[in-house]
């Protein structure tokens, strides 16, 4: 096979569509895992036994795999491109925070993780429901791996964006990566086994949230009301 017809092969739509098709069968089938044993995890009689620190530390990996494989069929559908299923409508921020706590409230008590929340109850915005909380948990269950013991969930208004920030009281993020900002390519860190590929996600995310001229960012930084790392997703 010569490098012309390599390369056409190598990008051959049936090629996509077989990739793709494996990633959504594989995401299914975490799904099911994760979900066992969260259902394992709630019966347990015992959170001090050896099985359940092991359970909790699977119960993680299921869910950060699980998050790259939603991730990369948004970005293989084209998150942020015309055709896109991006739906934004004006939701309830109450109603959006109990969701968020609802799909991260497992895997937080496994760890001996608290989860502080705080936002105004009666405030609606204009936002995609679910790739908003799909940005949300990722932040979570990424802070989940550094943080001590404490994870806040913190939504205000500010101006004329909705600011949501999730911050842990761990060591924060290292000074090569802020001087970066919250690029995708500065996160890619093999040594520690990170893609970046969940900052682009959530870049791609946030730029889709348009109003008047105005478009959403995410940034990082450290400090915050725990004095650890923070992820910030801004909203027009």
């Amino acid at each position: 096979m010569d490098e012309q017809a390599a390369q056409q092969h190598e990008g051959s739509p049936e090629l996509f569509m077989f990739l793709a098709s494996t990633v959504h069968d594989m995401k299914n089938s975490i799904s099911v895992l994760s979900g066992t044993l969260e259902n394992l995890l709630a019966a347990h009689q015992s959170s001090a036994a050896p099985e359940y620190g092991q359970m909790a530390q699977m119960l993680y990996q299921t869910k950060r795999l699980n998050d790259n494989l939603i991730q990369l069929l948004a970005l293989y559908k084209d998150v942020g491109k015309p055709g896109y299923p991006f739906d934004p409508a004006p939701r309830s921020v109450r109603e959006l925070v109990e969701l968020v706590a609802g799909q991260a409230h497992m895997l937080l008590h496994s760890r001996g993780i608290a989860f502080d929340v705080d936002y105004p109850k009666d405030a609606i915005w204009t936002l995609d429901e679910d790739l908003v909380i799909g940005v949300l948990v990722h932040a979570i269950n990424n802070a989940v791996r550094y943080t001590r013991d404490r994870i806040r969930l913190s939504i205000a208004v500010d101006g004329e964006y909705l600011e949501l920030r999730v911050e842990d009281n761990g060591a924060g993020f290292p000074a090569s990566m802020l001087e970066c900002g919250a690029s995708a390519k500065a996160a890619i860190n093999f040594l520690s086994n990170s893609s970046g590929l969940g900052l682009y996600f959530s870049s791609e995310v946030a730029k889709m949230h348009k109003h008047r001229q105005r478009s959403g960012s995410i940034a990082l930084e450290n400090g915050g009301a725990l004095g650890g790392g923070c992820f910030i997703l801004r909203l027009p």
